[in-house]
Parts: structure tokens; sequence; C-alpha cells
């Protein structure tokens, strides 16, 4: 920081960042050279994130170039900063306010922010505690009675997640939520305006399954491939974190998938993928089946993670099917086809597979028979064990054909949250706990439950974020 340089200083609790906030600091920014922001060491409840997590959330906003935590209180710290400006939101501007004594003893300026939002990060928390009392997880017990399964049996599967061994495989996904402002309408041409106050990225994809399932307590081992840049720098540097042991390919031809989804009052606008869908080299796929093979040694679970974007191609998947099947390891696939891109019929002898019925309908060919029939006729044509058609709002399709029997079996959960805040990660979440559960040894019926319950909670929050076991497990009480 230069002598010469204007600072620029603004102060509170920021105890949950809101749209008023980024208004206020993108002021600051603008008002000067450096801006430095202190965070209140303040923490009413345990509800509200400790002040070293609520000076990261500012540091990640991209606008601020210091952040501190006020240990001794603001007039401390202004004593020792001397900024040439303090900012501070309009509804200040008719109160007392310490800082101006200490700022008139060397010149410095007190500006009141206009803009500012008229709710506080205290009424915020409150509002998203409510919301959550008010919109719990609709578990049908009948379901429950009517295939002989209890709670407890049920939490005891979910805490054996912890001695599986688990190998994911496939498209790595980076996703981002630009969060907006809406301004209006433009005046030049029909379209909306907007202002981008603050970024968000999740890891998504095959990488949240494999994040799902360590959050779950297994052991996971993570293949897949990245681009040389910067978002593969990035995940790579995330897996560790979720405790997932990751194998990253780098391949030069293609960027890391990225997918943008730019969002307003809690509604997305405009989604932009930034992609490449060829396959992935000879050379590349020799390398993931070289690891795969002694990774799979030693798994109990391998689930693959395909979105059709190169990754796995059809002689790949058949080389590793092959080698799972040797090696008599479980898998289970789901296989997303968001266009006409995609066949779920590519993985034979799986135990488990989770298609959409559009996907489901799309390997078939079939726009016309019932989905129990279309289930039946899936397992049929991929020799596979089970199928949860997913139905969105609906919930979900069970049909199962256990191998002790020739009758094949179908059953329906609906939807478990009736209000769900962001769908996107319903599929992996639904996928990866199902699929632990009959890794552990669970029925057709409990990892239908357990995976439509992570499904439930996963919605209830924005952006994929690793499901644990006591959020399970509790749920599961409840």
């Amino acid at each position: 920081m230069k002598k010469s340089d204007t600072v620029v200083f603004v102060s509170g609790n920021f105890f949950a960042l809101h749209p008023g906030h980024v208004r206020v600091l993108k002021f600051a920014a603008e008002s000067g050279d450096t801006l430095v922001v202190g965070v209140s060491a303040t923490r009413p409840s345990n509800d509200v994130p400790p002040p070293e997590e609520r000076a990261e959330a500012l540091r990640e906003l991209g606008i601020v170039d210091r952040v501190v935590v006020l240990d001794d209180g603001v007039e401390t710290y202004l004593h020792d900063l001397r900024p040439d400006v303090v900012i501070k939101g309009k509804e200040f501007e008719t109160v007392s306010n310490p800082e101006e004594s200490i700022l008139k003893k060397y010149g410095g300026r007190l500006i009141f922010a206009s803009g500012e939002s008229t709710y506080s990060g205290s009424d915020l928390l409150a509002h998203d505690n409510r919301a959550s009392q008010l919109a719990p997880l609709n578990i049908p017990r009948d379901f429950l009675e009517r295939h002989g399964l209890s709670t407890d049996q049920l939490i005891n599967r979910v805490k054996s997640f912890s001695n599986l061994s688990v190998v994911v495989v496939g498209d790595l996904i980076v996703d981002e939520y630009v969060n907006c402002e809406p301004l209006g309408m433009s005046q030049e041409e029909p379209s909306i305006v907007v202002s981008p106050q603050s970024t968000d990225r999740f890891i998504g994809g095959a990488g949240i399954v494999a994040a799902h399932a360590a959050s779950l307590g297994a052991s996971v081992d993570f293949l897949s491939v990245v681009g040389d840049d910067e978002t593969g720098e990035l995940v790579a540097a995330w897996l560790p974190d979720y405790n997932v042991s990751a194998h990253l390919i780098i391949d030069e031809s293609r960027p890391t998938t990225l997918k943008q989804r730019f969002r307003a009052q809690d509604r997305t606008m405009l989604r932009v993928s930034h992609l490449r869908q060829h396959e992935i080299s000879r050379d590349h796929q020799a390398q993931i089946a070289t690891k795969f093979e002694s990774l799979c040694a030693k798994a109990d679970l391998v689930i693959f993670s395909d979105f059709n974007y190169g990754c796995l191609p059809q002689p790949l998947i058949d080389q590793l099917t092959e080698t799972a099947k040797k090696t008599a390891t479980m898998f289970v696939a789901d296989s997303q086809s968001s266009s006409q891109i995609g066949d779920i019929s590519r993985y034979k002898n799986a135990q488990l597979l989770t298609p959409t019925e559009f996907e489901a309908r799309l390997a078939l060919r079939d726009q016309n028979s019932g989905l129990a029939k279309m289930g039946h006729d899936l397992l049929a044509a991929t020799n596979s064990t089970n199928v949860f058609v997913k139905l969105g709002a609906s919930g979900v399709l069970i049909v199962s054909s256990e191998p002790s029997s020739t009758e094949q079996q179908v059953d329906r959960l609906p939807a478990f949250n009736a209000l769900p805040k962001d769908v996107s990660g319903a599929g992996d979440s639904m996928l990866t706990a199902a699929s632990l559960a009959l890794a552990a040894g669970a029925s057709t019926w409990e990892a239908a439950f357990i995976g439509s319950i992570a499904a439930g909670i996963q919605t209830g929050r924005l952006g994929n974020v690793p499901i644990s076991t006591d959020e399970l497990t509790d749920s599961l009480i409840k």
C-alpha cells in the first residue's frame, strides 16, 4: 500500500452477507485505492459463523484488499489505521457515530453510502431458520411398513458406510453460481439488466459424487480428466479437503468443464456451459484403465457418473466394467443426458441404474410405454438388477429384479422435499447414498429410501454441498 493511496475503511458484523453489504462494499472500493474491511469479533449464537469465517467470505468477494477481525474494537483499529475515508450505510446518517471524532483529528472523512438494504444479517439468519423449520422432509413411513423396514435398521446401514472403499469414475464439473440483483429492463433492447453481486463455486459432476461418498464415511478414490487450466488446478486443490484421493489426468485438448448459473431472486435466469464434448484420446483411456485396475482390486463399489462429455467412451466403459466383473466388484451407473446425447443402456450388468424418465425413454427409444413397463424393459436391455427412474417433483419409480426371483418388483417414492431451493444436485446425492447402501448390504427398498432422503436434503440448499452421515440419520429420526 503506497502512502499516496486513498485508504477506505468499512466495518460491520457481516453475520450473513447479502446484496446490501455488497452494494456498500462496491461503493467503498470505488471511493479509493485500498479497501480495508473490519469484521466484528461478536458472535451472538452458534447460528452465526465465527468471525474468521465471515472474514474469509468477504475475501472471496474479490473486491476487498484486506480483511481484519476487530478483536479490540473498531475505534482502536481506526486510531492505528488512520484511513482517509470511513464508509457506513445510509441508515447511520441520523445517529451518533463514534468514528467522526477520530476522523476529525487527522482530517479523515465519513461518507454514508446509499442503497443499503433494509434487512440485517440477523434477520436473514432467522428467516433461514424459520424456513428450515417450516419445510421438513416429508418422510413416507408407510413405505417402511410396506417393506418391513425400521428406522434403526436404516440408521445402522448408514453408519456402516464407513467400512466401504469406493472408486468414482466420470466427468468432473465445476458449478458456478453468479448471484445477481435485477435492475430492470433495458431501454435499448428487450433484455433484462442485472448487476452481479457475488460468485459461489461448487465441485460438481462426478466430483460431487466422490465428495458425497467421502462425506458419508467411505474411503474414496476419484478418477477423472481435467484441462490444463486454472479451474482444473482449483479442483485439484479442493478434492483433498473433501477427503477424496484424486487421480486426475490432464487433457490439454479440453478445458475443465465449468457450468455457470446466473441467478436473481432465487431463480436461475441463464445457464452457460464452458466445455468440449469430444472423446478423450486412446492414450488417456489407457491411463484411466491402468489406474482403474489397481484401484478396483481393493474396492467394494464402483460408481460411474457419466455426463457424456467424452470422459467415458464406449470402449473404455466396456473395459472398466469387464475389470469390475473380474474382481467381483459391484458397480452402478448414472448417464446424464441434457440433450439428445447419452445412453444409460451403455452400462450392462450394473447393480443400479439411475436415469431420469427422459433418459430411460431415450435409451429405449420408447415414448409411449408406461413407467413400470419402461423400467422392466431397461433392466432387460442392460441385464441390470435395479433401476431408479427419477421423476423430478414426482419422486422416483423403483423397479427391481433380484437374482433369486423371476418376478420383477415395482414401487414408488414421492419427492421428500416439497419446497426445493436447488434441484441440480438431487440425482448425484441419490445415486451416491443409494449405491453405498447397496454396497453395505441393503435391500433395494432400503437403498431407495436412503437415496431419497439424501436427495431431499440436497435440494434444500443452494449448490452441491456434500451430505454427511449425521444429516441422513437426523432426517431418519425426525
